[in-house]
This record gives C-alpha cells, sequence and structure tokens, in this order.
C-alpha cells in the first residue's frame, strides 16, 4: 500500500517505514488496548525492544536508520509517518473485512476505533469505497 501514496511523499521512505513499524512486536508481541497494558507502558516496552534491536545489529548505521524510522512512525513527527498512520489503520479495517467475509464474524469495533480517523486523502477515499462495500455486502443478505 505505502507504494500507492501520493506524489509529494517519499515513498522510499515510506516503504522502509512500512517494513519496521511494527518490528518491536517482534519481541514484545501485538500489544492491544485489552490487554491492559496503558500507552506509557507499551511505549517503553516497544522503545526498549527497538534499542534492542539497534544493538543486535551492533550498533550498525541500518539498525541506526531503523530505530530511527521506528521513532519517527511512534511520533507521527513527519507526513510520510502520518500517512503511515493511515495506511496502518486502512489494512486493520480491510483485514477486518476479510475475516468476517471469511470467518462469518462481526467485527465492527475495528470500523469503529477507526472512524474520522484517517486524515490523507486518498486513504479516505479508499475507505469509504471499502465501507461502502461492506454496508452493501451486509445488506445483501451476507451479514455477519
Amino acid at each position: 500500500l505505502a507504494m500507492m501514496l501520493p506524489e509529494g511523499l517519499d515513498r522510499q521512505r515510506c516503504i522502509k517505514m512500512a517494513l519496521v513499524h511494527d518490528l518491536a512486536e517482534a519481541l514484545v508481541g501485538d500489544i492491544t488496548p485489552h490487554d491492559g497494558i496503558n500507552k506509557e507502558e507499551k511505549s517503553r516496552m516497544e522503545t526498549e525492544a527497538m534499542r534492542e534491536i539497534r544493538k543486535a545489529s551492533g550498533d550498525s548505521s541500518i539498525g541506526t536508520e531503523i530505530e530511527s524510522l521506528w521513532n519517527e512512525y511512534e511520533a507521527a513527527s513527519t507526513p510520510e509517518a502520518k500517512a503511515l498512520k493511515d495506511l496502518d489503520k486502512f489494512e486493520m479495517i480491510l483485514q477486518a473485512e476479510e475475516y468476517e467475509q471469511s470467518h462469518g464474524k462481526d467485527l465492527q469495533q475495528f470500523f469503529d476505533s477507526t472512524q474520522g480517523k484517517i486524515k490523507l486523502p486518498e486513504v479516505q477515499r479508499w475507505e469509504t469505497e471499502l465501507r461502502e462495500r461492506r454496508q452493501k455486502r451486509r445488506e445483501a443478505g451476507k451479514e455477519v
């Protein structure tokens, strides 16, 4: 999806960021609000995980770049990071829609959690199209 972002964004940087943005989860797991871990503790755990990943690279320039890209994403400090945050939200609801169709589950909470939060116009269009397709599917009797 990062390759489909609009002109004006550094797509190569977006692609790199997309590759590393969930890397901390490899060490700490995918922490969700249901896990009972507050945002501060989650951030601390993931930040420490990224330090460990950088150290595992021998503190190489690549390890430093990975950590820097992750920090940029987490802080949403650039247009590229903000675009990736939008893509992450969109990808989550796209996956929820696929799960609803294939497993017959109602995953409305994922759609509710992203409502109104995607800001990039291109990704907003994708979101609108996905929500409309989902609504038509549900109205056509393929309700989950």
